[in-house]
């Protein structure tokens, strides 16, 4: 290819990326969304993560592992705990870490 077709290539992969994204903070700018709208859209973030974490901790070798063997498992229900107490991801990160680094450390998984 050459430099012309990469940089329009460039171009509109920003454009279809960008727009999605733009377009509802230029419509809704001047706009206060109804009550309802604001405490749903609250929990977006964490449903966006929860999708995202749920299969990397609950699958293993492509199938569902729910057994004592699945440290990642494990050590989501005191990263649960903490975060749920705390409200802190960095302090969530820290201990899911830990947990992981210390069983692997003690117990050799």
């Amino acid at each position: 290819m050459d430099q012309k077709t990469i940089l329009l290539t460039i171009l509109g992969m920003a454009l279809v990326t960008y727009i999605p994204r733009l377009l509802p903070v230029w419509v809704l700018a001047s706009k206060s969304l109804p009550q309802p709208v604001v405490a749903w859209l609250r929990y977006v973030p964490v449903a966006v993560l929860a999708a995202m974490l749920f299969p990397a901790i609950v699958v293993q070798d492509d199938q569902v592992d729910l057994g004592l063997s699945n440290l990642f498992l494990w050590a989501a229900f005191p990263t649960l705990l903490v975060a749920w107490k705390t409200r802190s991801l960095l302090g969530s990160v820290i201990v899911g870490a830990v947990v992981v680094a210390v069983a692997r450390y003690m117990f050799g998984l």
